[in-house]
């Protein structure tokens, strides 16, 4: 499952923080290295969520036209559309 871009800089700030308190090298350099690596997520979910909402947007305006070829529509087909 995808996480979003929020949740994600969430979780980047807490590695960060913990890298940052953590006493240990060890500890430093694994929060670390899971900040950057949240980091990196957080980028992909902002494209995919940009992307999502360029294709709901494309997905709405098609709808829009279908409706509207719709209503024009006659059932009768020797009258053709109506006006």
């Amino acid at each position: 499952m995808a996480q979003s871009a929020a949740f994600c800089r969430i979780q980047q700030a807490l590695q960060r923080d913990r890298a940052v308190t953590a006493e240990l090298a060890n500890t430093r350099i694994v929060a670390t290295r899971a900040a950057d690596a949240w980091g990196r997520e957080a980028l992909l979910a902002e494209r995919l969520e940009t992307k999502r909402a360029v294709h709901l947007t494309l997905l709405q305006a098609n709808a829009s036209r279908q409706e509207e070829r719709d209503r024009q529509f006659s059932e009768n087909p020797d009258r053709g559309y109506t006006t």
